[in-house]
């Protein structure tokens, strides 16, 4: 099996356990815009560029709650349940907000790591909910916190419910659904994630990051690219909607710019990637001003 093919099967496999509950999960990351390039393909709707990357391979799921989930804690001790009886174990220094489970034999071969997130720390102002920059933890305590991200202050905004399928651990055949971010959302967040690895040597200079977001831009339906002028228009005095304009003029406005440069660089580069459409779609949402 593929890494994917392993995180689609520990993904089902928690959607498996959850299946009483009425929590939602929103998916993220490289394992976010695989899910959302298997539906455009199989769906066959219009996306805003001809041409999509091969997905990248990842080991880890970004799982993102929202807010009103750790305000009301104890909607989320399901999920706690789940990853107690699936095996997985708290990443030692990220406690209770990643988690890993080794592969057969306790080797790192084969291990799935999931990554729990949520919006902006501003989310829980005037709520129970502790924040930092790293933690976001909820009273009471039900053994889940998460990473608050304060650019993914979308991210309740225009999400997608796309059905997953195929087999679990077990063999048992099964059908889930999950949420994906709105394009604006993703894009936001991988915006600064390849500003905070631009010089990263051990996360490859921002190139995956750089892949990621032509992956988003390319598979943007015509209805998501609407919703992306509508939620720049709306936001557009945001603090750090302000930034990502700055960002994208200063990365991805040219050829010659740094961001373009890690693109091509990538290994899933190749020459059909439309990059003159990328860069007018990013600056047309991200506007620097």
């Amino acid at each position: 099996m593929t890494n994917l093919q392993v995180l689609q099967t520990a993904l089902l496999d928690l959607l498996y356990n959850l299946k009483d509950s009425e929590i939602k999960l929103i998916i993220g990351g490289g394992f976010g815009i695989y899910l959302k390039v298997s539906y455009v393909r199989s769906t066959g709707v219009r996306t805003l560029l001809s041409y999509w990357p091969e997905p990248r391979s990842t080991n880890d799921i970004d799982l993102f709650l929202r807010p009103e989930l750790l305000i009301d804690s104890k909607q989320l001790k399901p999920l706690a349940k789940a990853f107690n009886a699936l095996g997985y174990k708290p990443v030692p220094g990220a406690e209770k907000y990643q988690f890993i489970k080794t592969g057969v034999g306790n080797r790192e071969t084969g291990s799935i790591k999931i990554d729990i997130l949520t919006g902006p720390k501003k989310s829980f102002d005037g709520s129970r909910v502790k924040t930092d920059d790293r933690r976001a933890q909820p009273r009471p305590r039900v053994g889940i916190h998460a990473h608050p991200l304060d650019e993914a202050l979308t991210l309740n905004e225009g999400l997608r419910k796309v059905v997953i399928d195929g087999n679990l651990s077990t063999g048992e055949t099964w059908q889930g659904e999950v949420f994906l971010p709105h394009p604006y959302t993703f894009l936001m967040m991988k915006i600064f994630a390849f500003r905070d690895r631009l010089e990263d040597k051990d996360r490859e200079f921002g190139r995956y990051h750089a892949i990621d977001m032509y992956s988003i831009v390319a598979t943007i339906t015509e209805d998501e690219w609407e919703g992306a002028k509508e939620l720049s228009k709306r936001y557009a005095e945001d603090d750090y909607i302000k930034e990502a304009g700055s960002l994208v003029s200063t990365y991805f406005s040219s050829f010659t710019s740094l961001g373009i440069i890690r693109l091509r660089e990538s290994p899933y580069y190749t020459p059909e990637f439309r990059i003159e459409e990328f860069i007018s779609a990013l600056q047309e949402i991200f506007p620097h001003k």
